[in-house]
């Protein structure tokens, strides 16, 4: 069986204002109901496949678990990297792992924030790769170019690909994304591939791969591996080891100083999603070139993507061409659509005036559900808190607020000060001051409050834990 490995770690700015450091691309339902990440970990599973590992960080570890389990993924491993350090020292953390149970395992290396819409033909393309895996090859998989591409690096084969049939070639050389000419000109010679980004093989094939071509990664990521600590279902990998790991993509490290390469053609449709252009093509525009989303309307427009991504904000397009827009409820991306890949200056831009929007998503994703502010004042702050059936948040008091909770949906359990009540809909609760608190969900469905605080301060740092479930310090 093939062991899926997703890395999940990454925090994309070319979809911002959608995805943003605290909340990146993986996590959203861009295309379709479920997020890319639920669709990754789904389209890796069935009778060939093995539970999946993921890498990812400490701040995303309980969107991972949530998220996988609303599509009934059971993850063998969630591996927590101390600080990114790019693909190499994270597929090398997977293939160690791995290697303490089954060093002949196969394992399948893919981003969780790419868009397969045919599941069934990408998972033959896989298996097709198989043999060339148990013999020893480093297995990537190259798109079919359907346009001339910027934005993505190339694979140039040893043959011609014939009809992409999906099948294991030999890999002539990696190119790196080229300019609009230079593509236009692979495009035509028709023995270009875009890389995905997606590679197979056996562990004991990419850990030799590492020991020849990139040995000063191993002794610190094995180090990172055997010191880690589990935590709450997750492995967190020794922060001093992996403070010495270099920041290398595994191309870099790797890919590109092989001779065991084979390249497995896709041709079935595939998108990563690199930018708002990505999108719009995906997304699936009309005979106009318009595509819309969410509460968007669309008057007498050409080759333009709308998004609303606010149930209670409505965005109308009158006589647009060649437009992206995007509203969220605290940020709006207008841009011409041949600018789609310059929205990482925008974010750049807002980071340098400390804007909040550059990377702080409007809801503030926690283990116990989420919460977003509704009004800010000088001394005061309005929430809406959604907790989770069964979660609780810390047991935690403040020093410069109070609090009162009103619960709109379902019934909380509330402690102040060692007294518990059962707080339903339509009724209130007072946090003095400096009271020890916590707030919890003893019922089947999400419990929906709103909170009002009061105080000299409200900054998220005011919070004294004493007991924590989720293991917060």
């Amino acid at each position: 069986m093939i062991t899926p490995v997703l890395l999940c770690g990454g925090s994309g700015t070319r979809l911002w204002p959608l995805s943003r450091k605290s909340y990146p691309k993986q996590f959203a339902a861009l295309i379709g109901d479920s997020t890319l990440f639920q669709a990754s970990a789904a389209r890796l599973s069935g009778p060939d496949f093995a539970a999946p590992m993921v890498l990812t960080n400490s701040d995303f570890r309980f969107i991972v678990t949530e998220q996988l389990a609303e599509v009934g993924v059971d993850p063998a491993a969630i591996l927590i990297e101390p600080a990114g350090r790019n693909t190499a020292p994270a597929v090398l953390a997977a293939a160690l792992w791995l290697q303490k149970s089954d060093p002949e395992a196969l394992m399948l290396v893919a981003p969780s924030d790419h868009v397969v819409p045919d599941a069934a033909a990408f998972r033959a393309a896989v298996l097709a790769g198989v043999p060339a895996a148990r013999a020893g090859q480093l297995v990537t998989f190259g798109i079919k170019p359907t346009h001339a591409e910027t934005g993505y690096g190339y694979l140039e084969l040893a043959e011609d690909p014939g009809d992409f049939a999906a099948r294991p070639l030999a890999l002539n050389r990696f190119v790196e994304k080229p300019d609009a000419a230079r593509a236009a000109e692979m495009l035509t010679a028709g023995n270009y591939l875009w890389n995905a980004g997606i590679f197979l093989f056996s562990v004991a094939t990419i850990i030799a791969a590492f020991r020849a071509h990139a040995p000063d990664l191993v002794d610190p990521v094995q180090a990172a591996v055997d010191q880690g600590q589990p935590d709450l279902g997750f492995l967190r990998l020794a922060p001093e080891p992996w403070a010495q790991v270099d920041d290398i993509s595994i191309d870099y490290a790797v890919m590109e100083r092989a001779d065991n390469l084979s390249v497995v053609p896709y041709a079935a449709g595939w998108s990563d999603l690199g930018g708002w252009d990505a999108v719009w093509r995906e997304t699936g525009p009309d005979e106009r070139g318009v595509a819309t989303a969410g509460n968007a309307t669309a008057l007498d427009c050409d080759d333009t993507l709308l998004r609303s991504e606010d149930d209670a904000l409505e965005v109308v397009g009158i006589g647009l061409r060649n437009i992206i827009a995007v509203a969220m409820p605290d940020a709006v991306l207008v841009a011409d659509v041949s600018r789609a890949q310059d929205v990482k200056l925008a974010v750049a831009a807002l980071k340098a005036k400390q804007a909040k929007q550059a990377e702080s998503f409007p809801k503030d994703h926690r283990p116990w559900g989420w919460f977003e502010s509704l009004v800010i004042g000088e001394r005061f702050q309005v929430k809406r808190i959604v907790v989770h059936p069964g979660a609780a948040l810390s047991l935690q008091s403040h020093h410069h607020r109070s609090e009162h909770w009103i619960v709109v949906e379902g019934t909380a359990r509330v402690t102040v000060d060692g007294a518990v009540k059962l707080v339903s809909e339509n009724q209130s609760v007072y946090i003095p001051l400096g009271a020890v608190h916590r707030m919890e969900n003893p019922g089947k469905v999400p419990m929906v409050l709103i909170e009002v605080q009061t105080g000299s301060y409200l900054g998220e740092d005011d919070i004294i834990r004493y007991e924590d479930v989720y293991a917060r310090s």
